[in-house]
């Protein structure tokens, strides 16, 4: 029997490099060769103990560039072939599969939050899940499904050009929504407590009025839309606190979209909902049509991986740097793990 390494996340807190036993391709699958592994919100809430839906112990890593191992015949996918994969592992057979939308399937396995992901040297995908990427690089395949989801919630919106949108939270998540929200002609605020990430997200989107997070970020948005609020507001914060505020900035008529996903329940004033006719929406993961507009973007030289992409680390020490990195922020906006 071979093994391989793997980045086990045991119990909240701790991460170690564990020896496994290499997967075998079942049929369907295809075996790959994780290159590149995103770290994301979710991977450092996973550590921290803060991730809604989840058991130890969690091999981590749903953002990933991986190259074919091993693919059955009639395949797409050829040994050597580098791939985007899409993490969503839905039913099929359920509502919301029925009904096309299976990023939010109920019986959905997200890869490194339902079942084991990929922060590990070898893993063993259903053939669906892969994603054909020519012409991108792999830290540009290791980019796709973040993107996705902003892609997914502007998507989700129906933003369309001239409206008035707001994007809170300058993370890796919120520069997907607000890179998209630029591509759709809509007139583009974002919102962030941190000046240094609102100054890299201006670097990055050109156009775009920036808001610091503090006590005067009610006065600033009334100046900035007249009083009305914005068409359309996508939290991206992981923040409770801030999910709640967020209802205020929406206008009369307007839309209110949830890309993040935080513990507890979310209040709102329900006169205050109901006045404004407010549409509140979940967005949850992506579609493969927010995968193909991202790898779209990509190759048309719209999105600026290189500068999303601030941090690297090898898998084995990843288990020293994904806890100092839940930490330290300054100047962190994407980090991968190369193998």
């Amino acid at each position: 029997m071979s093994f391989v390494d793997a980045l086990e996340c045991s119990e909240p807190g701790t991460l170690r490099l564990v020896r496994r036993p290499a997967p075998v391709r079942g049929p369907g699958e295809i075996l790959v060769r994780p290159r590149r592994v995103g770290i994301c919100g979710t991977d450092y809430h996973i550590f921290e103990g803060k991730h809604p839906f989840l058991n130890y112990p969690r091999v981590m890593g749903h953002e990933l560039a991986v190259e074919v191992v091993e693919a059955p015949e009639d395949s797409d996918f050829s040994s050597g072939d580098i791939a985007v994969v899409n993490p969503y592992l839905s039913c099929g057979t359920c509502i919301a599969c029925r009904r096309g939308k299976p990023n939010c399937c109920t019986r959905i396995e997200v890869l490194g939050v339902h079942r084991d992901g990929g922060m590990t040297e070898l893993l063993s995908l259903p053939a669906v899940n892969l994603v054909r990427s020519e012409g991108l690089s792999l830290d540009a395949c290791a980019a796709v499904e973040f993107l996705a989801i902003g892609a997914h919630a502007v998507r989700r919106s129906r933003m369309q050009a001239g409206d008035h949108a707001l994007v809170v939270g300058a993370g890796p998540i919120g520069l997907g929504a607000a890179l998209f929200a630029a591509r759709s002609g809509a007139s583009l605020t974002i919102m962030d407590r941190d000046p240094e990430r609102l100054a890299a997200a201006t670097a990055m989107l050109g156009s775009v009025t920036a808001v610091v997070a503090d006590s005067d970020a009610d006065a600033r948005i009334a100046e900035l839309t007249g009083g009305d609020g914005y068409d359309i507001v996508l939290d991206a914060t992981g923040n409770l606190q801030s999910i709640q505020a967020g209802f205020s900035s929406v206008a009369h008529g307007g839309t209110y979209v949830l890309i993040s996903v935080v513990k507890g329940d979310v209040s709102f004033t329900d006169a205050e909902f109901h006045r404004r006719e407010m549409s509140l929406l979940g967005s949850r993961n992506a579609m493969a049509e927010d995968f193909s507009a991202v790898i779209a973007a990509i190759r048309a030289g719209a999105i600026p991986v290189d500068a999303l992409i601030t941090h690297r680390t090898s898998l084995a020490d990843a288990a020293d740097n994904l806890p100092r990195w839940a930490v330290q922020k300054q100047g962190l906006v994407k980090a991968l793990i190369e193998l």
